[in-house]
């Protein structure tokens, strides 16, 4: 099997995550590699790696010229597994590597993916209630059944990698594309700890980031809410006509004032300027596909057999 890890500013993580994984899958009796994406670290965690990999023959590492995000090194991870089975963990140690075999013996019973769903989680409360919105409204308005509370940790078999690894788009949302594939799936709960180390590498930021190329890339609704939008405003606009005229005609008054004229303009304005970002966001998304560049440019490879390079593990 197959264990793939992107890794981001993990330097004071990577040798109590390399010996946890080692442990558990050894005392599992699995044949097993650890392919680790270096995402453009800047602190010294490739060393860190380089080290690891010298001594322990398993390790594969694959070295990004620069940050390209936690999507892209999970996407080259998966291009260059080699597992019958292969599962997708982060490096930062919330996520238990000792599962991972438990996570496998489900998938070896005739599933294709085994999705870890987070029972608990030790952010704060603010952060706990983001990921719970999110969750819950990706799952109202996607077209897929995308589970809740699911992320990237999962194993998955051979012939999932293979279709994942065949999918050209750019804004990978991993999960989301695990769940376009269909097959047999099912969840596997589980307590997420603290981090063992560092601060987070998904900050707010990120977050929203990433709920956006969820929301956008599995879901037609914002295209849909600003088509209603505009029925809604232009029958709005319809009747406030009719009820103007009804008044000149009944009562001989003519409603005047600049104020509401300019709170009508505005308003409007709003609501174009709305619109146009919404759709502005999928032909950006088409203008980024059509360029077709790579995914990601490789600065560095250990580990890895010669007929690797322009073989299945290429990739990007």
């Amino acid at each position: 099997m197959s264990l793939v890890v992107p890794i981001l500013n993990e330097v004071e993580t990577l040798p109590a995550f390399h010996a946890r994984a080692r442990d558990a899958l050894v005392e599992a009796g699995e044949d097993y590699e650890m392919v680790f994406v270096d995402d453009g670290s800047t602190d010294g965690s490739l060393d860190v790696l380089r080290a690891l990999a010298a001594d322990d023959p398993r390790i594969r590492v694959v070295s990004f010229s620069r940050n390209f995000g936690h999507q892209t090194a999970v996407t080259a991870g998966l291009h260059r597994a080699a597992g019958d089975h292969v599962a997708v963990i982060d490096g930062d140690l919330q996520d238990p590597p000792e599962l991972v075999p438990k996570m496998v013996a489900r998938a070896r019973e005739g599933h294709d993916v085994v999705y870890a769903v987070r029972r608990s989680r030790a952010e704060g409360l603010p952060m706990r209630t983001a990921y719970r919105v999110f969750y819950r409204l990706l799952r109202r308005v996607s077209y897929l059944d995308i589970p809740p509370d699911s992320g990237d940790f999962a194993v998955m078999s051979r012939r999932v990698v293979d279709l994942l690894n065949e999918m050209p788009e750019r804004d990978r949302f991993v999960r989301g594309i695990r769940a376009w594939v269909g097959f047999r799936q099912t969840g596997y709960p589980y307590d997420r700890d603290e981090r063992y180390a560092g601060t987070s590498k998904y900050p707010f930021g990120k977050l929203v980031r990433l709920a956006s190329d969820g929301l956008i890339s599995y879901s037609y609704l914002p295209l849909r809410v600003v088509t209603q939008l505009g029925f809604v405003i232009s029958l709005a606009a319809f009747l406030l006509m009719l009820v103007l005229i009804v008044l000149r005609i009944a009562t001989g008054q003519l409603i005047v004032g600049w104020t509401s004229t300019l709170v009508v303009i505005m308003f409007l304005g709003g609501v174009q300027l709305i619109c146009l970002g919404t759709m502005g966001e999928y032909v950006g998304r088409i203008f980024d596909e059509v360029k077709r560049r790579p995914l990601y440019v490789v600065r560095e490879t250990l580990g890895f057999e010669p007929e690797d390079v322009s073989g299945r593990r290429q990739g990007g």
